[in-house]
């Protein structure tokens, strides 16, 4: 009999509350773990990871005679593809933001609001995330028969008085003509390549009320039926916004404006939409700065690493999953064994990288029914809804068993490589139990203060067969309902939605690890003083810990230390003040 087994929870101090009876795991995953060096294993990961990210060829092949000595080269890797990530990073704050608006008469209070939007946005970014360089600049349309006043556009400036005064200047204006299309698609390829596009992370938010001309995009009168006169297409307009990187967005006013998203959705993916729509022109504004602001930080979080290709294949794939929950009566039962790990009582056992090992697993067998396509994904997961069943036995009438279901989200890498799997999901279920460790620490000295509660889902690991006798690896967790999932803040140390608790618990991760890690990428949904997070990501000045996000003891310095402003949580907290101004964020010239 294997020497790994299932643990009830009056055995072990886990996170879940329905573990079941003591059994042996079955003889596969017996196997599987006995031949399992998770050390190794994630050595040989990091370093391939580190070739990749270091752009050196992906047939390069590392050699060690010990493990000592693959330690040693696998930390010289990391540093290498560390430090040039984090020039990408520095490099992605400089900002280019292009507004691109219908000027025609009815948009003259669309146009009012950007008049007064970049002077908040700019304090919001100053505010939350100082690192980010903005450049801003204007291009606004009309239709064709406006001549010389059909397209108009200001040039990038980081001299804002000079936007600002320019945008006055800037009117609303009739067409004489008596159909509803305009010249979208002139006033983005305008935007597009007449616009000196020069940093790294490329925003343009467009702003409009009607459709190109065309009738694969309205069935509004049309002057030009055919399609734009100058012969432009949205194919080749936003395959030109793809080849530079550029991010689009767009604030939505009418329903007018549907088809011709359906259509850019087509060709680009999914990309973000605001509500612009009210005619109370103090809520016109913070809808549009909020809906600026966001653009910026989505852009910003989104540029490291990425390249058009990248950035586009990514939103296109979400058109391919499905939102909707599957009917459960269709799919298959399947078993199989979830894993987690002891958590940790103390912090020296958190700091100690051999504590995550096979002695402090835990596993227990698993029911479940999962969803046929993602309904989400990023970057380095996709998700499928799921169920957990369980059978319960009725008390004194043993043949009669009482099933519970419970709604989960199963989570499954997109790329692995070449090394095995099973290791890179314990570490991700490592990732999440050091949060959680924090988490309960945080909360506990929060309950004191009055201050809202920071959770973390209870992450375990699923393994399972398939009808191709494959094994599977897949991160299982309770589904998050009942409010708006949101990412608050990024690895990269930019804040989209800011919350002073949130910032005030990451500070305190440092703190309380002496330095050693801080807990980010926070993610989740915001409840009645309290947030439920799931995904995060740790800086730790040990590099071969927490996977390609962690980011090192320089990840900590210059994406947390230098941009974090200790606020009122902090304080009540007596967390220790930061000075931001001890840390350089000049990117070096040297890329490679």
């Amino acid at each position: 009999m294997s020497k790994w087994f299932c643990y009830s929870k009056n055995n072990a101090n886990t996170q879940s509350s329905n573990s079941t009876s003591t059994s042996s795991v079955s003889s596969s995953l017996a196997y599987d773990l006995d031949n399992l060096n998770i050390t190794q294993e994630r050595l040989k990961r990091y370093a391939d990871e580190a070739n990749t990210l270091s752009s050196e060829t992906s047939d390069t092949t590392l050699t060690a005679n010990t493990e000592d000595d693959l330690k040693t080269k696998t930390i010289f890797l990391r540093e290498k593809a560390i430090s040039k990530t984090l020039n990408k990073i520095k490099l992605s704050m400089k900002v280019d933001l292009c507004f691109v608006l219908d000027c025609t008469g009815s948009m003259e209070s669309h146009i009012a609001a950007a008049k007064d939007c970049i002077s908040h946005v700019l304090n919001y970014i100053i505010r939350t995330n100082s690192n980010i360089k903005l450049r801003v600049g204007f291009c606004g349309y009309r239709d064709h028969n406006d001549k010389g006043d059909r397209l108009q556009f200001l040039d990038f400036t980081d001299k804002y008085e000079q936007f600002t005064t320019y945008m006055h200047k800037v009117k609303s204006v009739s067409s004489s003509n008596n159909d509803r299309p305009e010249d979208v698609l002139g006033g983005l390829d305008a935007a597009i390549t007449q616009m000196d596009w020069q940093n790294s992370t490329r925003v343009l938010f467009h702003i409009g009320d009607c459709p190109p001309h065309g009738r694969r995009f309205t069935t509004l009168r049309d002057n030009y039926p055919d399609g734009d006169p100058n012969g432009l297409t949205a194919e080749n307009v936003l395959e030109k916004m793809q080849s530079k990187n550029i991010f689009y967005f767009f604030g939505k006013i009418t329903d007018k404006t549907d088809k011709m998203l359906e259509i850019f959705r087509g060709i680009i993916g999914e990309f973000p939409m605001f509500d612009l729509v009210g005619g109370d022109p103090i809520k016109l504004i913070e809808k549009l700065i909020k809906a600026t602001s966001s653009s910026i930080t989505y852009a910003v979080s989104s540029t490291i690493g990425s390249n058009s290709k990248e950035i586009y294949s990514l939103k296109q794939k979400k058109l391919d999953m499905n939102p909707n929950v599957p009917d459960w009566n269709t799919l298959s039962l399947q078993k199989g064994v979830v894993m987690w790990y002891f958590i940790p009582k103390t912090l020296d056992e958190l700091k100690n990288p051999t504590y995550f090992n096979k002695p402090k697993l835990f596993s227990e067998s698993f029911s479940f029914k999962i969803a046929q396509q993602p309904f989400s994904g990023g970057v380095e997961k996709c998700a499928y809804f799921a169920l957990d069943i369980k059978r319960n036995k009725i008390p004194f009438i043993p043949c009669i068993a009482k099933q519970q279901m419970k709604e989960m989200v199963i989570k499954e890498y997109i790329h692995i490589g070449k090394n095995d799997p099973f290791e890179k999901y314990l570490e991700a279920v490592e990732v999440s139990t050091v949060a959680y460790f924090l988490s309960e620490e945080f909360n506990r000295h929060a309950k004191r203060k009055n201050i809202p509660k920071v959770n973390f889902l209870n992450v375990k690991l699923l393994r399972c067969g398939t009808i191709d006798l494959r094994t599977r690896y897949y991160i299982i967790e309770p589904r998050l309902k009942d409010a708006e999932y949101k990412r608050f803040n990024a690895n990269t140390g930019v804040i989209t939605e800011l919350r002073p608790t949130l910032e005030a618990f990451v500070h305190f991760t440092y703190e309380y690890t002496e330095g050693y890690l801080v807990v980010c990428d926070l993610q989740g949904i915001e409840l009645n003083n309290e947030f439920i997070l799931t995904d995060p990501a740790i800086h730790c000045i040990d590099s071969l810990r927490f996977g390609g996000t962690n980011f090192g003891k320089d990840g900590i310095s210059e994406l947390f230390l230098a941009n974090h402003r200790c606020n009122d949580i902090c304080k009540k907290l007596k967390l220790s003040h930061i000075d931001n101004s001890a840390f350089n964020l000049v990117p070096t010239s040297d890329n490679n």
